[in-house]
Formats: structure tokens, C-alpha cells, sequence
């Protein structure tokens, strides 16, 4: 990892971080509330899909300040899509980025409302942007673009398919098809929010989106991975609990050695579409590798 690519990792996760709270805290609600939905918001975490709308600008050296809330917003759906799959409905998962999770610490009833709250928190957060280079109409778009991204035809569609693959052997084209919606529509969102919010033109537009979708791909792919071979305490969550939950994976379905070898296959799919972009030596390079790559 480049110490350019480091030093802007951390001022954009510093920069979403600062944020965060400030989106809640503000909020006329319940202290118990806000405690619980800053309390996943402030869990940690890589950061990709904030970190990619703002390296989107930054790749067409745009003010990285005009994307920030935005990005919160982003942020803000991932997070309620985490506090719900941890849900002892969904994974029953009792740890993430190694805190105790959600509902372990409020509640299973308040880890639901928090997850509702965070959702319905971030379309607000996009409308009331204050910055004169973003639109009405833009809000308008990124706001439907969003919807669409975190819904029945996104993520929880795939999150959805994705529950009713298990106890059964799925195509590679159907499990494709479940992480498209499941995690590759909001990270392919998050780029596309960045190309709206900087006027990048419609053909740009749809490459970047097919860039995005190579990239959600390639971070399922990934934490199919570290599913079977990474190291939990690194990882922040137990190994292995794809297995116990008998969901599909590439590693189920290819072998290790088969899901590796898909990795590198859209890894240089999404190279290609930054080089027709002429972004191939642009953060947006960095963060593919950092994606592919990493070891949590």
C-alpha cells in the first residue's frame, strides 16, 4: 500500500468519522436510540463504499468536502445492513469488528430500530446536502439511485436469495447474480454517487458502474476467502461461520483454489475498465488492490 494511498485512506475515513455522529447526534429522538445507532456507526471498519465516492472526486480532482455527507449517508445503510444481518433472525452473529454487536449491547427490539433509523436517517442526510454544487436534481437522483441500490432490487433482494440458497448447491451464475445485489449495487452506488455529485459525463458514468459491480464482486469473493483462511482476530469475527450457516459460497461451490482463481479474473476484468476510464493510475487503482487484496 502506497503511503499516498495510506495518507488519503485516513484523512477520508477521518473525515466520514467526524461526521457520522454529528448526523445522529442532532437528531430529536431517544438518547437510547442515538446510543445504539452511533454505536455501530463508530464500530470501526474499512470504510469502502464512503471511501470510494470520495475517491471518485479525488480521481477528477474535485473538492473531496462536496461528497462527504453523501458518503455518510452510504455509510449509514451499509451500517443498518450490518446491525440487521447480525440479528439472531439472520446470522446470529454475536461479534463484529470485534465488538460485541448490536443487539448483544441494546437489545434485540432497539438493534432492529436503530438498523429501521439509520436507513431512513441517510435519504434525509442526501436531501439536506448544503452545498451549492450538488443539485436538486442531483439529490434527486442519488437519492432514487440509493433506494434502488438498498432494496428489494439490491441488497436486501440479494440478501434474500442469498437466505434462500442455503441447504442447497447454487450455480456460479446465480451466486454471481446474489452478490451483485447483496454487497456489488451499494459499492457500484457509491461510485456512481460520485460520479453524479461531480458531473461526470453518462458514458464515464456507465463504466464506472461497471467497474463498481466488478469491484462488489470481488469483495464478496474476498470475504468468501477470508471465510475459510483468515485470521479471526485480524478479521474481527469468527472464521468459518459461512460453513456452519451451510450459505453458498465460491469456496463451496470452486474449491479454494477456483475461487482464487475467479478473484484474479475480476480483478483484471475491473483493471480494464480504468484503463478505458484513463484512471488507471488514479486512488480509484489503489483501492482496487486494497479491496482484492486484503486481509480483513
Amino acid at each position: 500500500m502506497s503511503a499516498s494511498f495510506q495518507e488519503f485512506l485516513n484523512e477520508a475515513r477521518t473525515m466520514v468519522e467526524r461526521k457520522l455522529p454529528l448526523h445522529i447526534a442532532s437528531m430529536a429522538t431517544e438518547d437510547q436510540l442515538k446510543k445504539s445507532m452511533i454505536y455501530s456507526l463508530e464500530a470501526g471498519g474499512k470504510r469502502v463504499r464512503p471511501v470510494l465516492v470520495l475517491a471518485v472526486l479525488d480521481a477528477y480532482n474535485l473538492p473531496l468536502d462536496t461528497g462527504v455527507d453523501v458518503a455518510c449517508a452510504i455509510e449509514m445503510v451499509h451500517t443498518y445492513s450490518l446491525v440487521h444481518d447480525d440479528l439472531p433472525a439472520m446470522d446470529n452473529d454475536d461479534l463484529r469488528r470485534g465488538k460485541p454487536t448490536n443487539h448483544k449491547v441494546f437489545g434485540e427490539a432497539t438493534a432492529i430500530l436503530a438498523g429501521d433509523a439509520l436507513l431512513t436517517r441517510s435519504f434525509g442526510v442526501i436531501a439536506d446536502v448544503a452545498d451549492e454544487d450538488v443539485s436538486a436534481e442531483t439529490k434527486l437522483k442519488l437519492i432514487q439511485g440509493l433506494s434502488k441500490a438498498a432494496g428489494a432490487e439490491g441488497m436486501v433482494g440479494g440478501q434474500m436469495a442469498d437466505m434462500e440458497a442455503e441447504n442447497r448447491q447454487v450455480t456460479a451464475h446465480e451466486l454471481a447474480s446474489i452478490h451483485h445485489r447483496k454487497t456489488g449495487d451499494l459499492l457500484s452506488f457509491a461510485i456512481l454517487a460520485g460520479a453524479l455529485i461531480g458531473g461526470v459525463s453518462e458514458v464515464d458514468q456507465e463504466r464506472l458502474r461497471l467497474f463498481g459491480q466488478e469491484l462488489g464482486l470481488l469483495f464478496q469473493i474476498k470475504d468468501d476467502i477470508l471465510d475459510v483462511e483468515g485470521d479471526a482476530s485480524v478479521i474481527g469475527k469468527p472464521v468459518g461461520s459461512d460453513l456452519t450457516n451451510n450459505k453458498s459460497t465460491y469456496p463451496s461451490l470452486l474449491g479454494l483454489g477456483g475461487a482464487k482463481e475467479m478473484l484474479e479474473t475480476h480483478y483484471q476484468e475491473a483493471k480494464a475498465y480504468l484503463r478505458e476510464l484513463g484512471l488507471e493510475e488514479t486512488l480509484l487503482a489503489s483501492l482496487l488492490d486494497y479491496v482484492t487484496f486484503r486481509d480483513r
